[in-house]
């Protein structure tokens, strides 16, 4: 485990993330095709603003921001339990497949069952079932990752098995949207895209509960979770119950995972890049100040990659995968060439 700073700068970089992520919050409430004030975005948050302002900020706006710190948070912490349990650098919901397992049971729901019955659009019923398809998916790609990995060591064998599950699921998936009807199939495809858009407030907090729930898990382990930056025999010394540690970052990682692949799409490379980013800054590898800092970093990340997605103008916003893709791929560079020393820490 690297060295780590005074629990006082520690706490300081806490602090200035967390201000860092109120003031992006603010900022991404004043981006927009339509200009506002900054009295104008603090009058409507308080139902003091004009019509017009309120409807922008209340009905679209915060919704997007609010979505993007429970999904930065969420898809990160993922990312960071799966890099510890598989020990593998590169590991996160994207890489290994765990994304394209939620869509797939996104996909099963959409395209197949959606069109059999009748939900209300935005009801809780339509909300639980695509969370509980992603879960399922995510589940069940990551239990064979598990698998491969408990036999074969090789982290780039790991990997591979993760994209050859990957392209698997996307040829089924696309299968699907072959013999899928037009509106089904447009739904589909603007979901692939990544979207912190169009969510009401009734999704919004399913999604926060169900995200909660996965923290709340991953909050749990952190001092299995630091046992096992030791090596599994270790772990085992200090009396970790490894089968059960397993199983609980299994659950927590797909519920975080899945839950905001099922609302948001495919976030490319928040889950692999966001752990090396909070790393660098907090200089340590001790999960009890390194899972809230890569919830933090998570959503300041998110957050800028949503403000980046709005700054065309002119009502056109570009699908956040691509941001998020090219601020993810430059640090998954770094990682790959050995510069954030990776290494050393596990």
């Amino acid at each position: 485990m690297s060295k780590k700073g005074s629990p006082s700068s520690l706490r300081l970089i806490m602090a200035g993330l967390f201000l860092l992520m109120v003031l992006l919050l603010m900022a991404d409430l004043l981006l927009g095709s339509t200009s506002l004030s900054a009295a104008d975005v603090l009058k409507s948050l308080f139902g003091q603003g004009t019509p017009h302002g309120e409807i922008i900020v209340m009905q679209f706006r915060l919704p997007k921001a609010l979505t993007a710190i429970i999904a930065g948070a969420a898809m990160s912490v993922s990312g960071l339990l799966m890099q510890t349990l598989f020990r593998n650098p590169l590991a996160g919901p994207d890489v290994l497949g765990i994304s394209s397992g939620a869509g797939l049971g996104v996909a099963l729901t959409v395209l197949t069952i959606t069109p059999l019955f009748s939900f209300a659009p935005g009801s809780t019923l339509q909300d639980w079932s695509l969370i509980l398809a992603a879960w399922t998916g995510a589940g069940a790609v990551m239990m064979i990752i598990m698998a491969v990995s408990a036999r074969m060591r090789d982290i780039m064998t790991v990997l591979i098995v993760g994209l050859l599950l990957a392209s698997a699921i996307s040829a089924v998936v696309s299968l699907l949207q072959y013999f899928s009807n037009e509106a089904m199939l447009k739904t589909y495809v603007i979901w692939t895209m990544g979207n912190l858009g169009n969510m009401s407030y009734s999704q919004i907090r399913t999604l926060a509960v169900a995200t909660l729930t996965g923290m709340a898990l991953a909050f749990a382990m952190i001092k299995p979770l630091n046992a096992m930056l030791m090596g599994e025999t270790f772990s085992r010394t200090v009396g970790v119950n490894m089968k059960m540690t397993r199983i609980i970052l299994l659950a927590s990682a797909s519920i975080l995972a899945g839950s905001v692949t099922a609302f948001c799409g495919p976030l490319a490379f928040i889950g692999v890049a966001v752990p090396h980013v909070a790393r660098i800054i907090f200089g340590t590898a001790d999960h009890r100040t390194l899972m809230p800092g890569v919830a933090l970093c998570g959503a300041v990340i998110l957050l800028i990659s949503d403000m980046i997605s709005s700054l065309p103008g002119g009502g056109q916003i570009i699908p956040v995968n691509t941001v998020t893709s090219l601020i993810g791929i430059p640090v998954i560079l770094w990682i790959i060439i050995g510069r954030t020393g990776f290494g050393r820490k596990f």
